[in-house]
């Protein structure tokens, strides 16, 4: 019996010390070789890439989306008037080349934006759901991760343990967490794409009204002062809404409107 009884206990030590080899290279493979405050990181710089745009950098919003569009077409508008007055075109027909164009531009804005909501989103349900699988299939590292993240932010003992039981107990809540706290995420700044689209197409509209009123008042000194009022405004606007420098944010676009300005002046006289 005593024999019988060493022998099962040989054979529980070997379970268990089986069970333990693979939950370690479960928790090793899952967090890449790395501690799980490294791993943290890692996919903290991951979800940073992941948030950013590929295709244009834009901050979610329908005032942030019109402050873009508006100083785009500020500028655009500015240098086209300037580039088509080198040729004989009179007022009127500057005029209406300057809307017509201004019309297209507004539909080109709201679509670009509203994709670009678009495809942030659809890249956000991406993630999502691959943070989803990761709650679900390794759920006790998820744990590991969660702890080792508030630790980090001064949680300690058993008032640790509560907050992750609590969060742990919540798989909705557990996955906002996950994409907030660990990918860098901003679930709350993501707009609607239509909503996108028409904030973009309000800035290109007010900003064209402006420019065509400068134009039909003054010409192109006009469309200068429009452009520079413009500008301003709508750097304020985004560096206050992005918690910028305002200052600066108004000196660089406008100081890089003027260089392109200039820019296209020089090239036209030498033409």
């Amino acid at each position: 019996m005593k024999t019988k009884n060493c022998i099962l206990s040989k054979k529980f030590v070997m379970i268990r010390s089986m069970d333990n080899k693979t939950e370690s290279e479960g928790s090793f493979a899952h967090f890449q070789g790395k501690e799980a405050i490294q791993h943290i990181v890692q996919v903290q710089a991951d979800g940073i890439l992941t948030t950013s745009e590929t295709h244009g950098a834009e901050t979610p919003g329908f005032i942030f989306a019109a402050c873009d569009a508006a100083r785009e077409t500020a500028i655009v508008l500015l240098l086209i008037a300037l580039l088509l007055g080198h040729f004989e075109f009179t007022a009127e027909q500057l005029f209406s080349t300057l809307a017509s164009f201004a019309c297209a531009w507004m539909f080109w804005k709201i679509g670009r934006s509203a994709w670009l909501c678009w495809y942030r989103l659809e890249r956000l349900h991406r993630v999502m759901d691959e943070e989803r699988n990761e709650i679900e299939v390794h759920r006790s590292q998820e744990r590991i991760e969660l702890k080792a993240l508030y630790a980090a932010k001064g949680f300690q003992g058993k008032l640790l343990d509560d907050v992750i039981d609590v969060l742990m107990a919540d798989k909705d809540r557990l996955l906002r967490v996950m994409l907030e706290e660990e990918m860098g995420f901003r679930l709350q700044e993501n707009e609607h794409p239509l909503t996108q689209g028409l904030g973009a197409g309000v800035g290109v509209l007010i900003t064209s009204l402006l420019a065509l009123g400068g134009f039909a008042a003054w010409a192109q000194e006009g469309m200068i002062i429009s452009a520079v009022i413009t500008i301003s405004i709508a750097s304020f606007l985004g560096a206050r809404i992005e918690h910028n420098r305002v200052i600066n944010a108004i000196l660089w676009n406008l100081g890089l409107a003027t260089f392109a300005y200039c820019v296209a002046y020089y090239c036209m006289i030498q033409a």
